[in-house]
């Protein structure tokens, strides 16, 4: 999907991990109402909604119903270092998954590392047949690096992994958040060539150091923490990076203010900086 005649203000998704405590039929009409162009969902947006009774085809049509566009979908995490009766059965979970990405007009899946103990081969093995899960789907597989992962805990890594794997369906999901804690915030993946951009989610990051084994839930609103947006902003527009901006601030006080203050915050404080930066 070509997005590039569309400025990236008007390409802001809201994840719902940012208000994670809002069931799916909640979740939806306040990200609607208050300015997102797009949601992103999780595997969770789903699982919550077959554990309170719904059929799956009830789910597509609650979704559908919202008139709420769907940027990207996850998937069940896992599948980096899966073996076996595991590994089949998370690519079947990866297929339903783009199965409903498609029904929904939604042109990305992602997965993040989840339980971990492998190679790096293994994980380019894995993400290769996922890739072809998502190839016959006509969808892109986006999978993530992230700061608190045991292993794929680096954009050198993860770009390790993606030269492995070397598939076309198969590319990098950068998150502002991860990219500040290991080092490489602002212009710090310059050198990545925007073909394999496929995805891009973001929040800002605390002056603190996020504590061992502590929870990633302390991201922030843009511009309240020590992320360069002005940097960030401006490579993506320079790499004429066509997706949609993730909005993916899980935080331990958002569940004790009205959801629509949240996401009100976040959409109007990005497109602020958007402005600022000339995006």
């Amino acid at each position: 999907m070509n997005h590039e005649s569309r400025p990236m203000r008007d390409r802001l998704a809201l994840h719902h991990w940012t208000l994670d405590h809002l069931p799916l039929a909640d979740f939806l009409p306040v990200a609607r109402n208050t300015g997102w162009n797009a949601v992103e969902l999780r595997r969770s947006s789903f699982t919550k909604c077959y554990d309170a009774g719904m059929t799956n085809a009830q789910v597509l049509d609650l979704i559908r119903a919202s008139g709420v566009k769907v940027a990207v979908i996850g998937t069940e995490y896992g599948l980096y270092f899966a073996k076996g009766a595991e590994r089949e059965r998370l690519l079947k979970v990866l297929d339903e998954t783009c199965a409903n990405a498609a029904a929904l007009g939604c042109d990305m899946v992602m997965c993040a590392e989840g339980p971990r103990k492998g190679t790096l081969s293994e994980v380019a093995d894995n993400l290769r047949a996922g890739g072809d899960v998502c190839k016959r789907h006509n969808v892109r597989f986006a999978f993530e690096f992230s700061s608190t992962a045991a292993i794929m805990n680096s954009l050198a890594v993860a770009r390790e992994v993606l030269a492995q794997i070397g598939h076309p369906s198969v590319g990098l999901l950068l998150d502002a958040y991860h990219l500040e804690r290991t080092g490489g915030g602002g212009r710090g993946f310059a050198d990545v060539p925007a073909r394999e951009i496929f995805a891009f989610q973001f929040s800002d990051v605390p002056p603190t150091p996020l504590v061992p084994g502590a929870p990633p839930n302390d991201r922030l609103v843009p511009g309240r923490g020590v992320v360069r947006w002005r940097e960030v902003f401006q490579l993506l527009d320079e790499k004429g990076f066509e997706g949609y901006l993730s909005y993916e601030a899980p935080n331990a006080g958002h569940a004790k203010r009205p959801p629509e203050e949240v996401a009100r915050e976040g959409v109007d404080a990005t497109r602020a900086l958007l402005a600022q930066a000339g995006g």
